[in-house]
């Protein structure tokens, strides 16, 4: 049964646990006009555009409003959004439960260390990837990056870069599964970084333990019945288009409504197939079908998406909006931008942090980590 309710998304909460104001924004919420009035009437703040409501007010006041507006039929749906979302943002994650361990990202942010297993990566030009002694490369790579103090590693085999040719399902399942299946066999956490549910089904199969699509599904129709049948934990990724033109012109009329909104429609709709909630982890895809300032209005407002429920990861390691950023062509040269990147995210309530430069970042997270910490004490 489709979820009709209003989208929430939390812009802050922090007054809420004092009797104080949250600051909302409602999408697909029914007389939104009539209950920015009412609002306004009981000393909050309300704009209505359409069916969003832009709102700082008590929770319980707003729900009033709906309520003199549209009854019980109105008020009671958007009062459980409202609080739910509102409990999540001062909450925090929750942990994330894997078949091959827990990932502790409810008392504190994990590094997810990147593993290309391709020869055109954007990032590494391949270096993991040598054809002549697949898959021993790879798997030095992973291991190394456990070492360096990774929490999960994430194996794709399949460049996402822009403008990058997919590859033919034989050809990524034999540059995955061998390195997947050596890595889990040490009893780390695997993620299959892969947007066919083929490929998700026999990376599981071979011991990976989370799915990671940067398609949200869209691209392969098999992976949503993958995804549900496989029992693991799955990351619910945004991305605007294909990878081979998805930076082309790229454009929202508000790119952190319509990120946060597509994804929260994408765990409502998930969870209503039957993945339990659990499961999700949610990622606003910065680079997939974003420019650089969309990236950063969405780093911005990392902390937004905690109000989901769900972990949220941020990809931001050695991407082009941060060469653009600092100036830097070199992909592998730009760990100062990711570091900088990693602990914006990490102080806006990100728990899990993708990474390339692995030991230089689980430092980074230690440090933004503590500093959000303080600000909470």
């Amino acid at each position: 049964m489709a979820d009709d309710r209003p989208i929430c998304r939390v812009e802050d909460a922090r007054l809420v646990p004092d009797g104080g104001p949250a600051r909302l924004v409602l999408t697909g919420l029914d007389r939104a006009a009539e209950i920015a009035d009412k609002v306004a009437a009981a000393r909050g703040v309300g704009r209505a555009d359409g069916d969003r409501l832009e709102v700082m007010a008590v929770p319980s006041r707003l729900t009033d409003a709906a309520g003199r507006v549209g009854g019980a039929d109105l008020a009671v749906p958007l009062g459980e959004v409202v609080e739910a979302a509102v409990a999540a943002w001062l909450a925090g994650s929750p942990d994330l439960v894997t078949p091959a361990g827990t990932l502790p990202t409810g008392s504190r942010p994990v590094v997810l260390g990147v593993l290309n297993v391709t020869p055109d990566s954007f990032s590494d030009g391949g270096t993991a990837f040598g054809p002549a002694d697949h898959p021993a490369a790879a798997i030095r790579a992973g291991e190394a990056l456990l070492a360096a103090g990774a929490d999960a590693i994430d194996i794709g085999g399949e460049s996402t870069r822009p403008g990058a040719d997919p590859v033919p399902l034989d050809e990524e399942l034999r540059r995955v599964l061998p390195v997947v299946e050596a890595l889990a066999a040490t009893g780390a956490v695997v993620a299959i970084d892969t947007v066919k549910g083929a490929v998700a089904r026999a990376a599981v199969e071979a011991g990976a333990s989370i799915v990671n699509d940067v398609s949200g599904g869209s691209l392969d129709p098999d992976m949503r019945e993958a995804v549900l049948d496989l029992g693991v934990p799955y990351v619910l990724t945004h991305l605007l288009g294909e990878p081979r033109t998805m930076q082309r012109d790229p454009r929202y009329d508000d790119v952190v409504t319509e990120v946060f909104d597509h994804l929260a429609a994408g765990v409502r709709g998930l969870v209503a197939d039957g993945l339990p909630a659990d499961h999700i982890v949610v990622d606003p895809g910065l680079g997939f079908g974003k420019t650089a300032r969309h990236n950063l209005a969405l780093l911005r407002a990392t902390r937004d998406l905690t109000s989901l429920g769900r972990p949220v990861l941020i990809g931001a390691s050695r991407k082009s909006f941060l060469g653009t950023l600092t100036g830097v062509d070199d992909p592998a040269q730009r760990i100062e931008g990711s570091l900088a990147a990693a602990a914006v995210a990490v102080t806006g309530g990100a728990r899990i942090i993708r990474a390339h430069d692995v030991q230089a970042t689980v430092r980074a997270v230690r440090v933004a980590h503590a500093v959000a910490q303080s600000q909470d004490a």
